[in-house]
């Protein structure tokens, strides 16, 4: 089902699924622009609904200009369905916006500005009022049953549960994502938006993602190695209608997510933000985005510190006694390996050193602080934790050792007393 003939200039994709009241809200939200209704589109990519969700869109064609797609239930499958809607957008810029969410009148027209405006290519985060999936706003859910959005940001506006739940994170930088480092992991698709162009260069949202979470930050990270800047619109505002969350589309985990992106993405700051949602952190626990904004420097540091460190004679005495045929794993590794090392995995947070390393498929070359490698459970019999650890030693030991300990039968090293050193609990 498609309506309207005219190019947009700015496209709008929903996913949905059996949600056809919400959903119903949210496409009166959008009837209700100023932007005149000539100017965009709303496609709606429906993950497999068996309710009317179909006839509700077919209510709105008086009032929008229409493109829907079905696809078949087969789980979850919301990164599918934006990537099909993304398909039949016309626009150069795309809009994502998830089913429930209550858009401002002058929404469509901020975001569309946004991207108007001279400078470089940009992702933006719409403002979202009201998202706290865990611990809802009480009476918002009846607010948008009968109030505008507009109403409903009059009567809570001034709340602090009603605010963005990156709040916190916007404040702490004036709103000017240029001072937050990776601001990609706030790039949520509830309401955010990226030129068409860019979004089909990275390929879309990852369909390898078939649970809740994780697949909007996961093309965040390539649209900023693609290089475009985030930004944070707090004009084009919408608010989050409170609802339940089926157990599809909370099958899976945040955690589990997280790490396919680091399988995808391996490297330091993909395993710092892995641990954020899987290990115990009580440190972290105020400011999603602090383990970045305070482990970041401390790495380079680290880096810098360790630099000429030469672990050569660590690897030697590893080499001369182990048996052949021993796995290997060695957490910084540096950049140099004696003769005659045996095969192993080699990890270490300076890049530059590894690729010192041989190319050679005997020696496969991890970048990471060895917090969460890509390995799989027991997958060498040594882990060898070298000297070139010492600067990170202090903030990271516990879960470098429970990492060594997952991946290894015996763990080695200058840092490692086994009579002392216990490792904290893995998750797997």
């Amino acid at each position: 089902m498609s309506t309207g003939t005219a190019t947009p200039r700015i496209s709008v994709i929903i996913p949905t699924y059996n949600r056809s009241d919400l959903l119903r809200r949210t496409l009166t939200a959008l009837a209700d622009q100023r932007l005149p209704t000539t100017c965009f589109e709303v496609v709606v990519a429906d993950d497999g609904s068996t309710d009317d969700t179909r006839q509700t869109v077919e209510s709105f064609v008086d009032r929008l200009s229409l493109r829907y797609h079905h696809q078949d239930d087969l789980g979850f499958r919301a990164a599918a369905a934006r990537n099909a809607g993304a398909r039949l957008a016309r626009a150069d810029v795309l809009v994502f916006l998830d089913t429930g969410v209550l858009p401002g009148p002058d929404f469509l027209s901020a975001h569309l500005a946004a991207h108007q405006r001279p400078g470089p290519r940009r992702a933006v985060l719409g403002y979202t009022y009201g998202y706290r999936p865990g611990d809802p706003v009480a009476g918002l859910e009846a607010a948008t049953r009968s109030r505008t959005p507009e109403e409903i940001v009059g009567v809570w506006g001034g709340s602090p549960d009603f605010q963005d739940d990156r709040q916190p994170t916007f404040v702490s930088c004036g709103f000017d994502l240029s001072r937050v480092p990776l601001s990609w992991q706030l790039f949520w698709s509830l309401n955010c938006s990226v030129p068409a162009a860019d979004f089909h260069a990275v390929g879309g949202f990852d369909e390898d993602f078939r649970s809740w979470g994780g697949e909007d930050i996961e093309l965040g990270f390539r649209l900023d190695r693609h290089g475009l800047v985030f930004e944070v619109s707090r004009e084009a505002w919408a608010v989050d209608t409170p609802h339940p969350r089926a157990d599809r589309d909370t099958t899976g985990t945040n955690p589990s997510n997280v790490l396919t992106l680091l399988h995808k993405h391996p490297e330091p700051v993909t395993e710092l933000l892995w641990a954020w949602f899987c290990r115990h952190l009580p440190q972290l626990e105020d400011n999603r985005a602090w383990h970045l904004r305070q482990e970041l420097p401390a790495i380079r540091r680290a880096v810098s510190y360790v630099r000429n460190r030469d672990v050569t004679a660590e690897l030697a005495q590893l080499r001369d006694t182990v048996p052949a045929g021993t796995r290997i794993a060695v957490i910084g590794c540096g950049g140099t390996l004696p003769s005659g090392f045996p095969p192993a995995h080699l990890v270490d947070f300076d890049d530059d050193l590894l690729r010192r390393l041989p190319t050679d498929p005997a020696y496969p070359v991890h970048h990471g602080l060895g917090i969460r490698t890509v390995l799989p459970d027991d997958a060498v019999d040594v882990v060898l934790v070298t000297s070139r650890m010492t600067p990170l030693w202090r903030r990271w030991r516990a879960h470098v050792l429970a990492e060594a300990h997952r991946i290894g039968a015996t763990v080695r090293g200058p840092l490692v007393d086994p009579a002392t050193e216990v490792a904290a609990p893995s998750a797997r």
